[in-house]
């Protein structure tokens, strides 16, 4: 935790996640919440999402990940807390 009750907590989705835009589902989400962090596919198929926020917009983001966008199939979210790394606003990595 660290100022204002944010936390940081990293979630891995997996299933048919990439080439279904899901990493700009994610983006437009987690920036209508005012989440920072970044989204990013991963070699394996699956996508990270690193984000910063209070309890109730991380668990609602996850809720998000869990629908993702028309044409994803999500079949599991993991997710992990993390330490604290300070990010402006919310982008996709490449």
């Amino acid at each position: 935790m660290y100022q204002g009750g944010k936390q940081a907590r990293r979630y891995v989705v997996r299933g048919r996640v990439q080439g279904v835009g899901f990493r700009y589902f994610v983006e437009r989400c987690a920036q209508s919440m005012g989440l920072d962090g970044y989204v990013k596919n991963l070699d394996d198929g699956s996508v990270e999402v690193w984000a910063v926020g209070t309890a109730e917009e991380l668990a609602a983001l996850a809720g998000q990940l869990w629908k993702g966008p028309r044409w994803a199939e999500v079949r599991g979210v993991e997710e992990r807390d993390e330490a604290m790394i300070k990010y402006r606003g919310f982008r996709i990595q490449h």
